[in-house]
């Protein structure tokens, strides 16, 4: 029996010598932020100033990490591109944004980086130059393809950042045909950028003169109008004559709206100004749609 527990004895010991020469828990990796444990780097002042703010490095491991910096979408300046952080320290790395006299007020946006060991941390920077804010939003290249599918661009021509939202509405030649009330897109526009878009139209009217008139707005700004003319004309629907009258109808509504618009342009009289036509088409009187 004393021999049995000695041999217990024995193996116990050796498992509990097991475990302690075991290898402790990797640390957790490497991480980088805004100082203070901010999500991002705010920096405002004028044209012509340099900001100045700190990207935190920690390294938890127990070896010294060296640490590639970068900036984007912003003049980032650091003191050195590359930093070697000492094994479980925080290094806290300035850099600097220079803002040169010819930046205009609004909203920036850019990123800082830090990449080591095949690894890239981005921390977003937000600059904002003061200055008069401008809100400015046009919706641009609207075109109404065969399916029934709107095209357009939206362009940020302001200094701020906008949130868009957008309307469409389509008139045939006996009323409105769709009513889409305006809805915030899932997008942000910096300053100068544009976003390409389109948006369905599940049941276009197989036999009708289309004009589509889009709205784009967004907070601060004005809104953005744009539209689009197209006759919808499908082989099934011309059968008995009606659509060749359509199709008549529907080209002299067309011709009278553009004679319209040159008299606006011209200063004669008219109805009075009307949202720039992006498009006229007709479309394929027997597939209808594009060739």
């Amino acid at each position: 029996m004393r021999g049995a527990w000695a041999g217990t004895a024995t193996a116990t010991a050796a498992l509990l010598g097991a475990v302690a020469a075991a290898p402790a828990p990797p640390p957790p990796g490497w991480t980088a932020g805004a100082a203070q444990g901010r999500p991002y780097v705010y920096l405002e002042g004028p044209p012509g100033s340099v900001l100045e703010d700190t990207l935190s490095v920690t390294n938890p491991g127990p070896e010294p990490l060296t640490v590639r910096l970068d900036g984007r979408g912003a003049p980032l300046a650091f003191a050195a591109r590359t930093v070697t952080v000492p094994a479980r320290t925080r290094a806290d790395v300035p850099f600097a944004v220079t803002v040169t006299a010819g930046t205009a007020p609004g909203e920036h946006r850019g990123t800082v980086s830090a990449e080591a060991g095949g690894r890239q941390v981005r921390v977003p920077v937000h600059l904002r130059v003061s200055g008069p804010s401008v809100a400015a939003l046009t919706v641009e290249k609207v075109r109404l393809d065969g399916s029934g599918t709107v095209h357009y661009t939206l362009v940020n021509r302001g200094n701020t950042v906008l949130a868009p939202s957008l309307s469409l509405r389509a008139e045939g030649l006996r009323g409105t045909v769709l009513d889409r009330t305006s809805r915030a897109l899932p997008l942000t526009l910096g300053p100068g950028e544009r976003a390409t878009r389109s948006e369905p139209w599940p049941d276009p009217p197989a036999l009708d003169s289309i004009t589509l008139h889009v709205r784009a707005t967004a907070p601060g700004a004005p809104a953005a109008d744009a539209r689009a003319e197209r006759v919808f004309v499908s082989g099934g629907a011309i059968a008995g004559g009606a659509g060749a009258l359509l199709v008549m109808a529907g080209a002299a509504a067309l011709a009278a709206r553009r004679r319209r618009d040159r008299d606006v342009r011209a200063g004669r009289p008219g109805e009075g100004p009307g949202s720039p036509v992006e498009e006229t088409q007709l479309v394929d009187a027997t597939a209808g749609a594009d060739r």
